[in-house]
């Protein structure tokens, strides 16, 4: 199969042969010529008792076209048959997931949304097909898109979707009732069959990773009524996260068969503790084998417990498998060890899934071992806003830069790479996403700086502002991040705990409190409690924007949880050249839809590759500058004024020529006076 049949964009199900193969080839080239989301299928997905005798058919499937099933046979009355049998399947499908109360029986959809089609290779015409098949009115595409999404599994929450009725005049509604449907990558992650012993996907936070685990769990556990499934991750809370989403999870997909937790299905961390086996994937290998287990300790990392247990594994003659299937969450928490025992205990595939960073500053992008599925679209966020939290967070606005990547690396990011002026310039952009699609880029921007020295009134307009524009608006529909944990910022988190229940009657969640989201509450919180959340509207509060890279990747964090609007407050005055640069960054982004950026040269790559080095060690930033004391020779009087000084000129930033010249420069004044 060749690459274009395995695009983001393009999707297919069902056997190509040698009569329908011109055809599949011509869809997929406009599927990825146009950026258009298709797929071809002979039967639904997502539920393996449907199957029909026909063969020499297709059903084609675009969002805004009709339902197209395509004959290339000579069987009409075999045809007409598999056209009926379809149909009522989908509309007890409809019926399976609350969607018919909704869209009505097949009888009010059927004359106006299905296309039937004979091929005849000689005279076809792609492009007069999907003009004859254009849906025109907006109520009946959304029909047509909720009988795709039952086709593909890809299951929306039917009592969000409004169909009929007036469309809706605000940003929130239109995003919140978008019909969202898997892409290729997607569908085929969750569908396609395989023998490999370890299936690997990598992507940005908000690809989606976590929820295409829930729907390959659902189906491995749908698949067979007997096989015993190790769902894990390293965090403990996290994991308690998951084990509540599942059954909630398995409710909305319908799942027939009683969840048997500790007996076929286990979600838990991955270490455990010794006293019980179903407590961690680690413990219960353990017990299953009848091997010692040990406790974390300074001698005993979880790399090196795991060695020992494969290594014992490997020493004997006949090993029985612990489980038969392995999903693994947050695989970048893990040392390769445990990988390498989970495949050894898993009798058929273990799924590993992970970020391609944790930190815009880690060295690596994407492990090299080549993950099976790489997914490069952000689902959550407008692209927009991904390319400007990149640009502040890499410091892509200014010079110097403090990251940079390889071609290769952009595009494992989801960047198209366009090499302008004899490649001195770069423009990196992203693809447009079916989330966004209907809002139009001149409609709103994603993202608005706002300098402002009185935070606490700042913020109360900017909460009257989205609900003025957005009537629907619920309390938690709102996340406010600060990035400084200053005893300034927790005395005005409590004034707006006091204040917002007052002004909109909305309660407000303190999350470093609470340590989790709570529904029907405004979410407060500094940067540590933001991970895998998203709101609709995010308020990210800086007192100033500094170089220091743990204050870059917390604001690059904290901008990509929103995905409609993310508001960048600024109390504090920076350099005006560094606000300056930035805001003509951010126009430049929603002006041309990319970011235009000169590469550093291979000398300044060299130092910014130094410079991450630094920072991702173990070294801390005061033993850091220690180090250049000693080189320098500063005397010990001088060295505690000399820290603070470097700290308030440079920040956090492990920049050793700029540290260095900081140092320099002060400690030759301090000499002379």
């Amino acid at each position: 199969m060749g690459e274009d049949m395995s695009s983001s964009f393009f999707f297919l199900q069902a056997t190509q042969n040698q009569i329908n193969k011109s055809l599949i080839e011509q869809i997929s080239n406009y599927s990825n010529a146009q950026k258009k989301q298709v797929y071809i299928i002979n039967k639904p997905l997502g539920d393996n008792k449907y199957s029909y005798d026909y063969e020499d058919c297709l059903v084609l499937l675009i969002p805004r076209h009709k339902i197209i099933f395509i004959d290339f046979g000579a069987n009409k009355i075999a045809f007409e048959s598999f056209v009926e049998d379809f149909i009522e399947d989908l509309g007890s499908i409809s019926d399976k997931y609350r969607y018919k109360q909704i869209i009505g029986r097949p009888k009010y959809w059927r004359d106006d949304l299905i296309e039937e089609y004979t091929y005849d290779q000689k005279s076809f015409q792609l492009k007069e097909l999907l003009t004859r098949t254009k849906i025109q009115t907006g109520d009946r595409q959304k029909v047509c898109e909720l009988l795709i999404s039952l086709l593909t599994g890809s299951i929306n929450d039917i009592d969000k979707v409004k169909v009929k009725g007036t469309v809706p005049d605000n940003l929130l509604d239109k995003v919140k009732q978008k019909i969202l449907l898997f892409d290729g990558d997607q569908t085929r992650f969750v569908y396609q069959q395989t023998s490999n012993s370890v299936i690997r996907i990598q992507g940005l936070s908000g690809t989606g990773k976590t929820e295409l685990l829930l729907h390959k769990l659902k189906e491995l556990y749908v698949g067979s009524e007997s096989s015993k499934i190790m769902f894990t991750c390293h965090n403990k809370i996290l994991a308690d996260n998951l084990k509540k989403r599942i059954p909630d999870f398995f409710n909305f997909m319908k799942v027939e068969q009683q969840i048997k937790w500790s007996e076929r299905l286990w979600c838990v961390n991955a270490w455990g503790s010794q006293n019980d086996k179903n407590s961690g994937a680690y413990s219960y290998i353990c017990v299953h084998y009848g091997l010692p287990f040990y406790r974390f300790s300074y001698s005993k990392s979880f790399d090196s417990v795991c060695r020992i247990v494969l290594n014992q594994l490997n020493e004997k003659s006949e090993v029985d498998f612990a489980f038969d299937y392995m999903l693994i969450d947050e695989s970048q928490d893990f040392p390769q060890s445990f990988f390498d025992l989970c495949e050894k205990v898993t009798r058929y595939t273990v799924y590993i899934a992970g970020d391609i960073f944790q930190s815009i500053f880690d060295e690596n992008i994407v492990s090299n071992i080549e993950p099976d599925f790489l997914l490069s679209k952000c689902y959550r966020t407008d692209p927009r806003t991904l390319m400007f939290a990149h640009s502040l967070g890499m410091g892509l606005f200014e010079t110097p830069k403090l990251r940079w990547l390889e071609d290769k690396e952009w595009e494992a990011c989801g960047y198209l790479v366009e090499k302008i002026d004899s490649e001195t310039r770069y423009r990196l952009s992203r693809e447009s996403l079916r989330r966004f699609e209907d809002l139009g880029n001149e409609s709103f921007d994603s993202v608005e700086i706002v300098l402002d020295n009185d935070v606490y009134n700042k913020i109360l307009t900017i909460i009257k502002d989205i609900i003025d524009t957005n009537p629907t608006v619920l309390a938690d529909d709102v996340g406010i991040i600060f990035t400084d944990n200053s005893k300034i910022t927790y005395l005005m988190a409590d004034a707006l705990e006091q204040s917002i229940p007052r002004a909109f009657g909305w309660n407000v969640n303190k999350a470093y409190e609470s340590k989790h989201k709570i529904k029907d509450t405004l979410f407060i919180s500094n940067k540590n409690n933001v991970k895998g959340l998203e709101f609709p509207f995010v308020i990210c509060v800086t007192g100033s924007i500094s170089r220091s890279y743990a204050a870059r990747n917390a604001l690059y964090m904290m901008l990509t949880r929103s995905f409609i609007k993310t508001y960048l407050l600024i109390s504090q005055s920076n350099t005006q050249s560094l606000i300056k640069q930035i805001q003509e960054g951010l126009v430049g982004i929603n002006t041309n839809q990319y970011i235009e950026v000169v590469p550093p040269s291979k000398e300044e790559i060299e130092k910014i590759k130094t410079t991450i080095k630094y920072s991702n060690s173990s070294m801390s930033f005061f033993d850091f500058i220690a180090s250049i004391f000693n080189e320098l020779g500063v005397d010990e009087a001088c060295r505690t004024s000399l820290f603070d000084t470097v700290k308030n000129v440079i920040g956090e930033d492990f920049d050793k020529d700029r540290a260095q010249k900081v140092i320099e420069f002060n400690y030759k004044e301090m000499r002379r006076d």
